[in-house]
């Protein structure tokens, strides 16, 4: 037996995962199968020897991705399986050891998270089918948000849709929200503070944390609620639905167009990759332009939402695709927060991108601080797994 914990995340048409040794200087092994089900299907990513590979698995499932990636690792020793779960009620406020119990307990959480448990549950079975004798550990992406105050939490509804249906606000994105504010505690002097963290990819929320504790956060009962994300339109009003029910659509039409639809590739009508926004918007292109525009301003919308959750304000931390690469997006962000008396250094803005770890303020003392955290959910998930192995012991 080893000691790297092997992390699996599983999604709906993909399988991501990361061997993360024990020793953080040593090199991941790491990769992804796509598209799955469909005839481009691939699986690629860098094997055990720090080389590049991608190769076909055409019309593969999940079970023959998880069979093909466990292939490329058979000569690495593990010492147990981390996987990734969306949801877990409030059931599960931290990592769990994967039993029968715990399984029926995620499947029951179906309705909560129909795109996502399912497909986690998919990648947990296959690893136990081909890796019986490893333990397997279910860390949860809302778990980390268990600590929100029911003012935070509660919906303003009919108490019996809370205590039968459990519809609340949940959050998302734990991991790396749990991650990047333990990171950045223990860089800045002002430790056990108060902090704003932006998750910014694909899938885009803010959390505050308070000593360590999320105590708010703008994803809700689903992923949908928020902030302006790639895809998803975020925050809109909740008459939206009713109203275009009595337009005639769909409902099942609706979530797609809110959940796929929408957000930057809706506003912008050409894409939800933050990137080709940028150079279409210095291109003078309409819809690129307004996209970026409404991103930026939701995104200091909910920070300076979020800060009534501090006691006190220590400063603001961008991680994730958009946050630790698109400088120019902290800039408009933080230019749209005049009261909070945060100063941008240009230079160091500019310069911490590429995956470069760095705090990006002017230094003043009397200032909240301003970082940049790449963030690492495999490296949070791999801890929390081994964290409870060895309390299991």
């Amino acid at each position: 037996m080893g000691n790297s914990i092997l992390v699996i995340n599983c999604g709906s048409s993909s399988v991501k995962y990361a061997v993360v040794p024990n020793d953080p200087a040593k090199p991941r092994i790491a990769g992804l199968a796509e598209r799955l089900g469909g005839n481009e299907a691939r699986l690629k990513g860098i094997d055990t020897h720090g080389t590049p590979f991608s190769c076909s698995l055409e019309g593969a499932n999940h079970l023959e991705a998880m069979r093909a990636i466990l292939e490329r690792l058979a000569d690495q020793p593990l010492l147990a399986v981390g996987h990734r779960i969306v949801h877990g009620g409030e059931r599960f406020t931290k990592a769990a050891s994967i039993t029968p119990a715990v399984l029926r307990a995620i499947e029951s959480m179906t309705e909560l998270a129909p795109l996502h448990n399912p497909a986690n549950l998919v990648g947990v079975q296959a690893t136990q089918a081909l890796y019986p004798g490893l333990p397997q550990v279910a860390v949860f992406d809302t778990a980390f948000h268990q600590t929100l105050p029911p003012k935070a939490y509660r919906y303003a509804i009919p108490i019996r849709l809370y205590r039968q249906q459990g519809i609340r606000r949940y959050g998302f994105h734990g991991s790396s929200h749990a991650y990047v504010s333990q990171r950045v505690d223990s860089l800045s002097e002002r430790s056990h503070g108060g902090w704003l963290i932006a998750h910014l990819g694909n899938g885009c929320s803010t959390c505050a944390v308070w000593q360590g504790k999320s105590v708010d956060t703008s994803m809700g009962l689903t992923p949908l609620e928020g902030v302006v994300m790639g895809t998803r339109s975020g925050d809109v009003d909740p008459g939206l639905h009713a109203h275009l029910g009595r337009l005639g659509w769909r409902l099942e039409a609706i979530d797609n167009l809110l959940n796929k639809q929408s957000g930057l590739l809706g506003l912008s009508g050409l894409s939800n990759d933050m990137r080709t926004l940028e150079q279409a918007a210095s291109e003078h292109h309409e819809g690129a332009t307004l996209a970026i525009d409404v991103f930026c301003y939701r995104l200091a919308k909910s920070l300076a939402a979020l800060s009534c959750a501090l006691p006190r304000l220590d400063g603001i931390a961008f991680t994730g695709g958009i946050g630790e690469n698109a400088s120019a997006v902290r800039t408009r962000v933080i230019e749209s927060l005049p009261h909070f008396g945060l100063r941008l250094a240009g230079k160091a803005n500019t310069n911490t991108v590429g995956g470069k770890e760095g705090r990006i303020d002017t230094g003043d003392a009397e200032r909240p601080e301003i970082w940049v955290i790449p963030t690492d959910e495999e490296g949070r998930i791999a801890e929390e797994t081994r964290r409870l192995l060895e309390k299991n012991q």
